[in-house]
């Protein structure tokens, strides 16, 4: 299985930067994974909300493949626990998942058709994070997930 991280926005400031390359290369023993940052939109400022989030969206979909099982990170979605996410990726993982998309929306988060198709929505927390910062958590949360399900050290329940 491969595990695909996808981003609406800026590419990784430096401040993340590092923690990300490091809990990607190191998610890369475990399984094969990849960013995938698509750009802000040129015409951003010129659109309203709901224009944005659609033509975001439609380039998302675009790029999904009809057996990708998507994640959309959302405010309103599921919150589970470390352990949980492991149990979920292995899950994926025997279920002959070949691709596991993490999607960041952008600034005002996804279009409804990108929720819609999403096979999961996952709030990483009551709380709200820079888009940036999520990026570091959602890679630590995968990396610790990944050494959970190898009985490894790094998680301490």
């Amino acid at each position: 299985m491969r595990i695909q991280f996808w981003s609406i926005g800026k590419p990784h400031e430096a401040y993340v930067k590092a923690g990300v390359d490091d809990f990607s290369k190191r998610i890369n023993n475990y399984f094969k994974q990849a960013w995938e940052l698509f750009p802000p939109l040129k015409d951003a400022a010129s659109l309203s909300e709901t224009e944005l989030k659609k033509k975001e969206g439609e380039i998302i979909l675009n790029k999904l493949q009809k057996d990708d099982f998507l994640i959309a990170l959302e405010e309103r979605g599921k919150q589970i626990s470390s352990v949980e996410l492991a149990s979920f990726i292995q899950t994926r993982a025997n279920a002959g998942t070949k691709r596991l998309v993490f999607l960041i929306g952008g600034a005002y988060g996804l279009d409804t058709a990108v929720l819609q198709r999403a096979n999961m929505q996952w709030s990483l927390s009551k709380l709200v994070f820079p888009h940036q910062l999520v990026r570091l958590i959602l890679t630590e949360q995968v990396y610790r997930a990944c050494t959970i399900l190898r009985n490894e050290k790094y998680h301490h329940s």
